[in-house]
């Protein structure tokens, strides 16, 4: 083959490349969305319309339920009220124990981590003790709230704490393990002082594993109230779930759990929104991953 005809070749095939549209990741990924999306909504509907029709024709409803059953007792509870009063009423004590639970808890999470992860004898010291009250049986402790602090808020919030504690703690004390040494070094080599290393440090260093533990967390709250009012209460949507069981009203029960469950994904809506804005330092990349 000529020179000359390699050149041309070589030409036209540069002028090819040039005139081809460079892929758009962004929308690339908006169409991976809307795919993701459909496919969620086809199997929503398929497990639901499955259900119902399995229930309607094979299998007695009074104990499975169904889908328009859950639905219709979703609509009495929106509309002419629970057996415990407005569903409202109820929703806004379960959040306000879970709201209450997982603040505090995630506060002293956070403290008592990062202070025993930089802190080796402390950490030595507190380690039987943390693991032993680590294994102790949520459930156990519940009733014993209820015991102690009645059936009031307070043994909701008792029992949300201690769920949450232990999730924000151990992560925490993780990231502040995993702190870079060299850093610490030089910092302490140019003169900060120990706060100094905390906070501009130790502390920006951890919080992407305390906000990992915080999605879980809000969740573990929500239980830790449910649990405490499934023990013993006068109000809340582990009440409603209770006495639902107690008549064997399975509708209500599911009706419960999608309450609970819409409150959460709500949370981790804006948790994931706290999170963005919280890390808005770190570069922003276009990712496809699947997000847990």
């Amino acid at each position: 083959m000529s020179p000359e005809r390699t050149g041309n070749t070589a030409l036209a095939e540069l002028t090819a490349s040039a005139e081809t549209p460079t892929p758009d990741p962004k929308a690339a990924l908006r169409r991976r969305r809307a795919t993701v999306w459909a496919v969620r909504v086809l199997l929503v509907v398929l497990w639901l319309g499955s259900w119902e029709l399995t229930v309607t024709y094979w299998i007695d409803p009074f104990f499975y339920s169904k889908p328009s059953l859950v639905f219709a007792k979703l609509v009495e509870w929106f509309t002419a009220g629970t057996s415990q009063g407005s569903i409202w009423e109820n929703i806004l004590v379960t959040l306000q124990e879970s709201v209450s639970g997982f603040a505090l808890g995630a506060l002293a999470g956070i403290v008592l981590g990062i202070l025993l992860g930089r802190s080796h004898l402390l950490a030595d010291i507190c380690a039987p003790f943390i693991k032993a009250a680590n294994a102790v049986p949520r459930i156990v402790l519940a009733a014993l709230f209820v015991i102690w602090f009645g059936l009031g808020m307070s043994s909701k919030i008792a029992t949300a704490f201690v769920l949450v504690f232990f999730a924000v703690f151990f992560n925490a004390f993780q990231g502040a393990r995993e702190v870079d040494r060299n850093l610490v070094n030089n910092a302490r080599i140019l003169g900060a002082s120990r706060a100094q290393v905390l906070t501009t440090i130790v502390v920006p260093s951890a919080t992407s594993w305390i906000l990992a533990s915080l999605h879980s967390a809000f969740g573990f709250a929500l239980i830790g109230a449910v649990v405490g009012e499934f023990t013993g209460a006068d109000r809340g949507l582990g009440l409603l779930i209770n006495r639902a069981q107690g008549m064997f009203d399975a509708a209500g029960i599911y009706a419960g759990m999608i309450v609970i469950t819409v409150l959460a994904l709500v949370a981790e809506a804006v948790l994931t929104w706290l999170e963005n804005r919280l890390l808005r330092w770190r570069p922003s990349t276009v990712s496809t991953d699947p997000q847990i």
